[in-house]
């Protein structure tokens, strides 16, 4: 009864620790398109001007 009882706590341990390294991954990678849009040079437009 204990050895399940743990083994169900360790499960539910894992599928939190998960889900946050998931949502945290998705937020790291949002960000990093946020500031490539912010950081891009083109640099055709400027040698037409």
């Amino acid at each position: 009864m204990v050895k399940a009882l743990r083994r169900v706590i360790a499960a539910i341990t894992v599928a939190v620790l998960a889900f946050r390294a998931v949502g945290s991954f998705l937020s790291w990678v949002e960000h990093q398109e946020d500031t490539a849009a912010d950081t891009w040079v083109d640099e055709d437009e400027f040698e037409d001007v």
